[in-house]
């Protein structure tokens, strides 16, 4: 026997009998409410552990946007990033930064390189930093080893050389007398060591016999000679002192 046969209600003879049992098919309200604080209760439960919680800063990274208070690495380097486009900004935070032994050790060598060179772009700075680091035994060792930087240091010496014996000249008037002696003795000096080298070995080969290959060495050396000679003869007599690109490469042996 089903309930609404016992208890039809007032409006049964105006309803179907479908529509009767449909109507007491549905959940008692209780029930109802019963469950709607369940779920209730399980949003909370998950607010409180952090699910399906939504904020502004959510919201803008999901569309890209920067946050308020960033949280993860990306976010916090681009937060110091927007800070620090002022030049004095930036300058003292970095200058702060480099004195932190734990944060250098995480840059690269080839970072390091580049700051020190970005650093290093005035030339005053640069003198003083290559002088410190070159009072370091180790490193001007291994710095030598480059052909390129030796023959730098080389040229330098030599124009630094330059540098003082003109200077000299110019508060000293009688240093260019007494170089013009010393350069006019090696000079003739050079001319009688090559004679009297020549005049020692030349009867020395009397007797010995030579391959094509060094007859044609010798030959190439004399070829040299000559136009040394030469060139000495014309710097006496018109004043030439300069080199043309052939006698350069005659002289060096090309």
């Amino acid at each position: 026997m089903r309930l609404a046969d016992v208890h039809p209600g007032p409006y049964a003879a105006h309803c179907p009998s479908g529509a009767r049992a449909r109507r007491v098919r549905r959940r008692p309200r209780r029930q109802v409410l019963t469950q709607r604080s369940v779920r209730k209760s399980q949003s909370a439960a998950e607010s409180s552990r952090g699910a399906r919680q939504w904020t502004p800063d959510g919201a803008k990274r999901v569309v890209g946007q920067r946050v308020d208070r960033p949280v993860t690495v990306d976010e916090k380097v681009q937060a110091v990033t927007d800070l620090t486009r002022d030049d004095e900004v930036a300058a003292q935070v970095a200058t702060d930064l480099l004195k932190r032994p734990a944060v250098t050790e995480h840059v690269t060598p080839a970072e390091r390189v580049r700051v020190v060179t970005e650093l290093t772009r005035d030339d005053t700075v640069a003198q003083e930093v290559t002088s410190s680091l070159l009072r370091r035994p180790d490193v001007a060792r291994k710095t030598m080893r480059d052909d390129t930087t030796r023959m730098l240091v080389n040229r330098a010496q030599f124009d630094n050389s330059n540098e003082t014996r003109d200077r000299t000249r110019e508060h000293t008037p009688a240093v260019r007398a007494i170089e013009h002696t010393i350069e006019y003795l090696d000079l003739v000096g050079s001319c009688h060591s090559f004679v009297a080298t020549l005049g020692r070995l030349v009867p020395q080969l009397r007797g010995q016999e030579f391959t094509e290959d060094e007859r044609e060495t010798v030959r190439r050396q004399i070829g040299r000679v000559r136009a040394a000679a030469d060139w000495l003869e014309g710097a006496l007599d018109n004043g030439e002192f300069t080199l043309d690109e052939q006698l350069v490469q005659l002289l060096k042996g090309g």
